[in-house]
């Protein structure tokens, strides 16, 4: 998967996008597990291929996850201990939807929001899935022109009237 708009860590701990002073995550202050997913300041949304067969598109939207939890601040909450104090991980306070799209809407969908500085992108092109050493799939991508990569799944955080807007009419995944 390659990153659009790859992050840096500020000293305050925020992700930059593309190094502009635009922040794209959540401070420790504005992080409130009492509101809804609604309610956040920022939306997280996973658009998969919706011709992928399914356990290739459950693929593409794992691998889009990863590069995004680990890039983007506040996304998880606090681990939770039930009852008898076992500890489960703390899961994306803000929500984070699965949608479909086919591939002409999620390749648009995936240039604008990567044209944004205000929002964070991480997208697994189809060469993820057709190679098996890593430094193949570095190749493939690096031999491909922007406007020709296939892409699996793109994972977005942004502003959430802005994502809203965008995606608001795909379906979730089925």
């Amino acid at each position: 998967m390659s990153l659009v708009n790859a992050p840096k860590t500020t000293a305050a701990g925020l992700t930059m996008a593309s190094g502009l002073t635009t922040a794209v995550g959540f401070t420790p202050e504005e992080t409130d597990y009492s509101l809804s997913t609604r309610q956040a300041r920022l939306k997280w949304v996973v658009v998969v291929d919706s011709d992928l067969p399914p356990g290739r598109a459950a693929n593409a939207a794992v691998c889009a996850a990863a590069p995004t939890v680990a890039s983007v601040p506040g996304l998880l909450g606090a681990n939770a201990d039930d009852a008898e104090g076992v500890v489960h991980q703390g899961l994306p306070w803000t929500g984070c939807s699965v949608l479909v799209a086919d591939s002409a809407t999620l390749r648009a969908i995936r240039a604008k929001a990567a044209s944004r500085t205000d929002t964070f992108v991480a997208d697994v092109p189809a060469a993820a899935q057709s190679t098996r050493v890593y430094s193949e799939f570095i190749t493939a991508v690096g031999k491909t022109r922007t406007e020709d990569i296939e892409y699996c799944a793109v994972s977005i955080v942004g502003p959430r009237n802005w994502v809203d807007k965008t995606v608001g009419r795909l379906s979730l995944m089925p």
